[in-house]
């Protein structure tokens, strides 16, 4: 029997790799069953069993024997993680200042985690049972205009590592670009995986019926939060063996196993869904970029409003752009956009004159309507006029939100409920009113204003259930809704046919946000939204696709950009904005936050932080309160620290970290490297 060690990562704070005695056996000579690095294994931690991944095999130890304990059992049945995965997740725990363990244990499913195999043992069986179909031949590929056969060109006929941005506007076929790239790659290699990433789990769905249409004889895989784990764990299986040959998901899915990964394709590559807010705070669009660098294989990111950091790396060729100026469908044109102002157009129930004369104009000739409104709820406050009580969150920093149908008040951050008050809790006048407007109050409006119409909401609160979300779009795609109203979720990737009308309610709140990116985000927003109008053909001698924009402030330099559709004046201006004022992407920033039951313990803390390491070269700004200060009873502060040098910023927040630790700190805090929210 020779003794070997493993050293095992373990999804655990400050140090998570540890090592266990193994007992190999040795058969005539050679050491039989011994364990792979990649491998998983069951192990005592503490006192219960957890499983691990294998990250070395070592013959000696620096453990002393009395603390080592034994593996309990290794996963033979499951083939080990390539060095290239083991390499994504090591990048990974460097570049985000996290342990190994907390980066590679968590990026597999729930159930492969679990002690008992039984799980996994089923899910085996149950793949190896699924035929496998040797004809991958695309069907129905349509004909490609010029710009798009030679997106897919370039992108296909790459060598080695070769970014793609893909930009082209609302409507221009992106998706078949993507589709018939996937083509040519799997036609070079018949064992080639590709990857597919879309922002949310709504957008799923209609992607996923385009490839399976498209590639019947293909298995595809799709990976995303929203799945049971028992189905995620038969898909992950899928990718990690090889047998799935596109792999669709959201972030999460940037992690999966793909051991023969030949193209990465990042849809709405700009959506700042693709950066995680808890746990491991990544970029799955910038580990994409790593790993394919890593394998040496082409990426293509697709935006009609790329990311200011992307389009920066096209205009400096680290890019290559590729445009689609047209949309894909002959006769279907951009949608003209009119800006409403409302200092001169005053609104009755949140919808001027002018809107609900061409909401009529859409339903006499049989089409749909969007409006667009962000903020979900009946409205965002309730508030009495005679003593000026508001509906503030006990909890938080924040209004409780009026869900009229449910006879609730209800924070949208801690989750605290209360039943709506009979009367105001400080005077007594039981005349409460609601302020502004959110989407189940403009639903209630357009009921009233036009009964004959079919008005349906699509929102979170909405699509709560599971399916319910598709089923929502579906109505909407087979034309059972005539004026939809909806949030955010309905801004983008969505191919709706007969939507010619799209308005946009209550946008200025982002131009006056404290977060630099605010108008970045607004700008792709709308955009995105008066891109789902005019899709298909505009027949002959009918009206265009038309979007409304309602605001007070009509001068403003980005609805004049929106107006003309001009995404590169409007990010031409905004990166000489950023680079007057030091930001990214011309500056690299790590954000420290701080909990604590009393904001005054949160900034001490962030006080004491800045000065306990050595920082030239690098800028460390005042601790000042979030803005939202407080969440479920929590203080919040922050620290921002910049550098114009990147390795720079690393080598300190590695520095900081430790001596972080060290302060030994009651104060809850984390450490995020390039912040999306400041």
């Amino acid at each position: 029997m020779k003794q070997v060690y493993l050293r095992v990562a373990l999804d655990t704070p400050l140090d998570s790799t540890f090592d266990y005695r193994w007992a190999a056996q040795e058969e005539g000579g050679a050491v039989a069953d011994l364990p792979q690095v990649g491998q998983l294994v069951a192990l005592p931690f503490g006192r219960q069993e957890v499983v691990g991944l294998i990250m070395d095999v070592v013959s000696e130890t620096q453990v002393p024997p009395a603390k080592l304990r034994d593996a309990i059992a290794v996963r033979h049945e499951l083939p080990a993680m390539n060095k290239e995965w083991l390499a994504l997740c090591q990048f990974a725990a460097e570049y985000y200042q996290r342990p190994i363990g907390e980066v590679a244990v968590p990026a597999l499913p729930k159930n492969l985690k679990a002690i008992k195999t039984v799980s996994l043992q089923r899910a085996i069986k149950k793949l190896a049972k699924l035929p496998e179909q040797a004809d991958v031949s695309p069907l129905g590929e349509p004909q490609l205009n010029p710009e798009q056969q030679a997106a897919v060109d370039a992108v296909a006929n790459a060598e080695g590592y070769a970014p793609h941005l893909l930009f082209g506007v609302t409507g221009s076929g992106k998706t078949e670009v993507y589709l018939q790239t996937a083509t040519k790659i799997l036609a070079k290699n018949p064992d080639a995986q590709i990857l597919i990433l879309v922002p949310e789990i709504n957008l799923t769905p209609q992607l996923e019926s385009h490839i399976r249409a498209r590639f019947p004889g293909l298995m595809l895989s799709t990976l995303h939060s929203g799945m049971a784990e028992g189905e995620r764990m038969l898909h992950w299986l899928a990718a990690h063996t090889g047998r799935a040959r596109i792999v669709l998901g959201t972030r999460l899915a940037m992690m999966a196993s793909l051991p023969r990964l030949k193209l990465i394709i990042i849809d709405e590559e700009h959506d700042p869904s693709y950066k995680q807010q808890e746990g491991l705070r990544y970029s799955a669009r910038d580990l994409a970029v790593w790993r394919a660098r890593q394998l040496s294989i082409p990426i293509l990111l697709g935006s009609a409003t790329p990311s200011l950091e992307s389009w920066q790396g096209a205009q400096t060729g680290r890019y290559r752009l590729l445009e689609l100026r047209e949309r894909a469908v002959q006769h279907a044109v951009l949608p003209i956009i009119r800006i409403i102002n409302l200092e001169r157009e005053k609104p009755s129930e949140g919808l001027t004159q002018r809107l609900i004369g061409a909401i009529k104009l859409r339903l006499e000739k049989g089409e749909q309507s969007l409006l667009f409104l962000n903020r979900r709820g009946y409205a965002p406050v309730l508030a009495c006029d005679a003593c000026g009580w508001i509906s503030n969150c006990t909890r938080c920093t924040a209004h409780l939100v009026l869900h009229k149908g449910d006879h609730r008040l209800r924070c949208h951050h801690c989750g605290l409920e209360q039943r709506i008050p009979r009367s105001c809790p400080t005077c007594g006048n039981i005349d409460l009113q609601p302020l502004g407007r959110g989407t189940q109050r403009m639903e209630e409006s357009l009921a009233l204003l036009f009964p004959e119409a079919r008005v349906f909401r699509i929102d979170a609160d909405s699509t709560r259930l599971k399916g319910s979300a598709a089923a929502a779009f579906e109505r909407v795609h087979a034309g059972e809704v005539d004026i939809l109203i909806g949030t955010q979720m309905v801004a983008k990737g969505h191919d709706f046919k007969r939507l010619t009308l799209v308005a946009a309610l209550n946008p200025d709140a982002a131009l006056f946000s404290q977060d630099y990116r605010a108008s970045e985000r607004l700008f792709a927003q709308l955009m995105q939204v008066a891109g789902r109008a005019g899709r298909a053909a505009q027949k002959e001698g009918g009206n265009a696709s038309e979007v409304l924009v309602q605001t007070r402030y009509p001068d403003h330099p980005l609805y004049h950009a929106l107006m003309s559709h001009n995404y590169p004046d409007f990010a031409k201006d905004l990166l000489d904005e950023r680079q007057q004022a030091h930001m990214p992407p011309f500056m690299y920033q790590a954000l420290l936050r701080a909990e604590a039951r009393e904001l005054e313990t949160a900034i001490a803390f962030l006080k004491e932080a800045a000065l306990c390491t050595e920082h030239q070269g690098i800028m460390i700004n005042d601790p000042i309160p979030m803005t939202m200060t407080r969440v479920a009873n929590v203080d919040r502060a922050q620290l921002l620290v910049e550098s114009v040098s990147r390795p720079a910023l690393q080598a300190f927040v590695k520095a900081w970290i430790a001596d972080l630790r060290a302060m030994k700190s009651r104060v809850r805090w984390s450490v995020e490297i390039d912040p999306v929210d400041i």
